[in-house]
């Protein structure tokens, strides 16, 4: 864990101390090691997208949380712009639409992914708490919480260049979400950097901050360990349990 805040921070070395929490950010996760090299069988791909698109479909509802909770209209005349990325809107197919053909891309069925069936528990706490964070937080606390994508582009960015290769089986066209979110990505940590930066000035403040970044993170890295249990261990959930 990083030093405790004890003075407060310039603009500068208070954006440096939250990119520097990027040591605990997912992709370092060793689920997410396996897949960006190629270790990962299909069963373990399919258990990720499957699992992850849980948390893709409650991203809309952290953002319309932290809208309902702001009552400054220019902060919300961006934020909004995070639904439709996802949600899409009459003839734009938006992010949960993409990570739908990102699952048929990797040999899932639509109504197999959109059932849910094959959701963890752990994943399923991690992102409700998440949920449940960014409803009863301030809307500059769950702004904060969405800094993550300061990491973001990387990690899309990784899938795009080693997928291709070792995952031959996957059809190109569903990488599409991810082509989408670097550039998407990059936008929204702009503006959630700027509410970060403005809003949490004394050293109390950048320190609760430095804490609502790491919850993120863990709820990020607790979501794999889950998948790493079930996939890569074979030990899902009650396993030792005779039917």
């Amino acid at each position: 864990m990083q030093q405790a805040v004890s003075t407060p921070l310039s603009r500068e070395d208070f954006e440096a101390a939250l990119r520097a929490k990027g040591v605990y950010y997912h992709i370092y996760h060793p689920y997410h090691i396996a897949m960006n090299s190629g270790k990962c069988n299909r069963e373990q791909i399919q258990g990720w997208v499957a699992n992850r698109f849980y948390y893709q479909i409650n991203i809309p509802r952290k953002d319309a949380a932290i809208l309902a909770n702001c009552p400054d209209q220019s902060v919300r005349r961006h934020w909004i712009q995070r639904i439709i990325d996802h949600d899409g809107r009459e003839g734009t197919e938006g992010g949960i639409e993409a990570w739908l053909r990102l699952g048929e891309a990797c040999g899932l069925s639509r109504e197999d992914v959109l059932s849910l069936k094959y959701v963890l528990p752990g994943v399923r706490f991690a992102v409700d708490a998440y949920v449940r964070f960014a409803q009863t937080a301030t809307w500059q606390e769950a702004a904060c919480s969405s800094l993550t994508e300061l990491f973001a582009p990387e990690i899309h960015q990784k899938r795009l260049d080693t997928w291709p290769e070792h995952y031959e089986w996957i059809e190109q066209s569903g990488l599409q979400y991810f082509r989408n979110r670097l550039s998407e990505a990059r936008r929204d940590v702009q503006h959630g950097l700027q509410i970060t930066l403005d809003h949490f000035q004394t050293a109390e403040q950048q320190q609760h901050a430095l804490s609502i970044l790491h919850f993120k993170l863990e709820v990020l890295w607790t979501m794999l360990d889950a998948m790493h249990m079930a996939y890569s261990a074979n030990m899902p959930p009650f396993f030792t349990v005779e039917a």
